[in-house]
């Protein structure tokens, strides 16, 4: 059985587009939802204007709640950073998310759409 059981759901659909000939012209990190909407909010006529900053994320836990007590890293020992790379491999590896820092939400480098079309349109 694969381990990457977060992957292979997503991927199966965005795999069958890309087989069928479609293709994304732009994918970005959740991360940098503001900014990525920003740019496909720019590319699109709406009929109403939209001020991407002012619609609330209730899904974020930065910013309201209790402050964390421990860096996100001190939850993590060795098994759990190895399940956790087994369960997030491809994720890590195609969207280079930094796998030695769980600290570091930030990805390490930007999507090659290239690469994604390769790897998912197999």
């Amino acid at each position: 059985m694969e381990p990457d059981i977060h992957w292979s759901a997503m991927s199966g659909h965005i795999s069958t587009y890309i087989v069928n000939g479609g293709r994304y012209d732009a994918i970005f990190f959740t991360e940098k939802f503001n900014e990525g909407m920003k740019s496909v909010l720019e590319r699109v006529e709406t009929p109403v204007s939209v001020d991407i900053e002012a619609i609330p994320r209730f899904n974020e836990s930065e910013g309201h709640g209790p402050k964390r007590e421990h860096p996100v890293e001190d939850y993590f020992d060795d098994l759990s950073m190895h399940l956790v790379y087994e369960i997030y491999k491809k994720d890590f590896q195609l969207f280079r998310y930094d796998f030695d820092n769980p600290g570091n939400k930030m990805p390490l480098g930007e999507i090659d759409l290239d690469e994604v079309h390769a790897k998912l349109g197999d």
